[in-house]
């Protein structure tokens, strides 16, 4: 039980969105939906007994990892300096989910603010781009796969795109 509750911490931080428990359960490869709810709920009440930032939510049946509402403000100044802004993460998403992109492709699913984005991936080294008619073909390079944890040749069982987000 305790490498449960390990494994379902381990999933809500990395995560960081609001998961429902067959999801947890999809990615702790654990099928008992109600050994996962019991675990969610002792991981829980540790949270709130213990003096924590952090704290676990439930929300209309899905469960989150969060930052306690008395500590957000030391965060947000952290968030707003992120190297990489979810706008532009959201891009770089489409590109590595469509690798090798044409970059007209992508302007059509994020808009002309791709353009910028894609110019600030390319100075960070995270993709590049050739000339290619009369668009351009954009890869993704080997510092996003180092810089994301993911191998190379398994990107797209690693890679998980919402559409709401994109």
């Amino acid at each position: 039980m305790e490498d449960l509750k390990n494994k379902i911490e381990a999933v809500l931080f990395t995560v960081a969105r609001a998961l429902t428990i067959e999801e947890i359960g999809r990615f702790t490869g654990v099928g008992s939906l109600g050994l996962i709810k019991d675990s969610l709920q002792q991981l829980k009440k540790e949270y709130d007994d213990k003096n924590s930032s952090l704290q676990i939510t439930i929300d209309q049946e899905k469960w989150r990892l969060n930052i306690k509402k008395e500590y957000l403000y030391l965060t947000e100044s952290l968030l707003s300096d992120a190297e990489l802004s979810k706008p532009i993460q959201e891009t770089l998403a489409v590109i590595a989910h469509k690798q090798p992109s044409l970059q007209s492709d992508v302007i059509k699913i994020r808009g002309v603010s791709a353009y910028d984005h894609i110019k600030i991936l390319q100075e960070e080294g995270f993709i590049t781009s050739e000339k290619s008619g009369r668009s351009r073909i954009i890869k993704i390079t080997p510092k996003f796969y180092d810089y994301f944890n993911v191998v190379e040749g398994n990107l797209s069982e690693n890679l998980i795109i919402s559409k709401n987000e994109v």
